[in-house]
């Protein structure tokens, strides 16, 4: 006889539940060939954000920048990139940030004459909708072609600055900044961060091209309000080319020019600048600045209305310079902070700020740290603050004032900050203080 055996084989473990949705399937293949077909935008809000999270960061910025807004994704760019990640320095924008230091990576690095232009030029497209803000701290100079012979013993010396200066122009920013709308702040610093074994000047030199160039950059940037050029040799000369391109800027509020080589001439032309911008700040901390060129911006401070904060930290303004700031804000009804530290003033100018004290009704912040305004220039201010009311802050350290008079300026001040913090409690506004 023959029989038959029918034998039925199962999965225990399959269930229904296991097969993939159809739109799940749909999403992975839209990821899988996200780069060659990216059709983001005409899926739905939930869908969207599916894809995002699973799309890889190394995906090319010519397919991810101007389709991908998702706040979540530039995230996970970021954080895999950079060990710091501090958002609110970007205004709370992920997708800002990973374009401001992208962009900033490639300037540090790019080396002129053998980096290639179009890196910079390719990327203005993919982040001019995203950058405000640009801190650039290092400009590689061109890898020099005819290197010195061993022998030149002035490796190490200022000589050095200028050997072949035809060779050590640096990247010209004007193409990359003048074509980003929304660039509102620029920080420079033209030398080389980690050079090591291999010191010479010449890798800290602004050159006269790299002046004219970065000067008719700025002439173009009209959304700019922040400009700062610090620890870069900059010299007169060369302060009067940037001076004479930022007048009349129409935004330009904040310029710091601190740890530069400027003396009068250069003080001068900013003395002019101050009364053709529209500048509230501005910081010439640790320059050469004299009496000529504290007397030339105290004649700009005398007629400007719209500075707000004078930085002239470590300069040589002598009491020349200080009794001329002095007599400006006799008149001037707009400065709120003067930073006049170390300076070597002494109790000429103390008498005349006494004057200031009984008078101007705009300063906040007076700071005379590391002068030596003595006994009699400690008495001279206190006489003039019998009854200020608006000055919070005055700083009289190590100014060899007595110890007396100082305890009682203090007072003066403390009394009126508090008066200014409760004044605020009552009458809250919407506005930061």
């Amino acid at each position: 006889s023959f029989y038959t055996r029918r034998c039925i084989t199962e999965d225990p473990s399959w269930s229904l539940v296991t097969v993939p949705h159809l739109t799940e399937l749909c999403i992975q293949h839209i990821i899988h060939n996200f780069e060659k077909n990216p059709i983001l935008n005409y899926l739905l809000p939930e869908h969207q954000k599916k894809v995002v999270d699973r799309l890889s960061t190394s995906l090319p910025l010519t397919v991810t920048a101007n389709i991908v807004n998702h706040e979540d994704y530039w995230k996970r760019c970021c954080i895999e990139r950079w060990q710091v990640c501090d958002v609110s320095n970007y205004g709370d924008s992920w997708k800002r940030m990973f374009f401001e230091r992208h962009l900033e990576n490639i300037l540090k690095f790019f080396t002129p004459s053998t980096t290639d232009p179009i890196e910079v030029l390719e990327l203005i497209p993919l982040c001019k909708g995203y950058v405000r803000k640009l801190e650039i701290d290092q400009f590689l100079p061109p890898l020099r072609v005819d290197e010195k012979k061993e022998s030149d013993d002035l490796d190490d010396t200022e000589e050095d600055a200028n050997f072949s200066e035809a060779y050590m122009h640096h990247y010209d920013l004007k193409v990359l900044i003048t074509a980003l709308p929304h660039l509102e702040e620029l920080h420079l610093t033209y030398g080389v961060k980690s050079c090591g074994m291999n010191f010479e000047w010449s890798l800290f030199n602004f050159t006269e091209q790299d002046c004219f160039n970065l000067a008719a950059a700025l002439k173009m940037c009209h959304n700019l309000k922040v400009f700062k050029l610090t620890r870069s040799k900059v010299d007169d000369d060369k302060i009067k080319v940037l001076a004479r391109n930022l007048l009349d800027h129409p935004c330009l509020l904040e310029l710091d020019l601190s740890h530069n080589l400027i003396r009068d001439h250069g003080a001068q032309a900013l003395g002019k600048l101050i009364n053709h911008s529209r500048l509230e700040t501005l910081n010439l901390c640790n320059n050469q600045i004299r009496h000529l060129g504290a007397q030339a911006l105290a004649q700009g401070l005398a007629e400007s209305s719209t500075l707000i904060s004078l930085n002239l930290r470590l300069n040589f303004v002598g009491d020349k310079g200080g009794e001329a700031i002095g007599r400006a804000l006799l008149t001037n009804a707009s400065l709120k902070s003067l930073h006049l530290g170390s300076n070597n003033l002494s109790e000429p100018t103390a008498a005349v700020f006494s004057q200031v004290l009984a008078q101007n009704t705009t300063l906040t912040s007076i700071n005379f740290s590391c002068n030596h305004l003595g006994l009699d220039g400690g008495k001279q201010l206190l006489e003039g603050l019998a009854n200020n009311k608006t000055l919070t802050k005055l700083d009289l350290r190590h100014t060899q004032v007595e110890q007396e008079t100082d305890f009682l300026i203090h007072q003066i001040v403390w009394a009126n900050r508090e008066a200014v913090r409760l004044g605020s409690q009552q009458h809250p506004t919407t506005e930061p203080l």
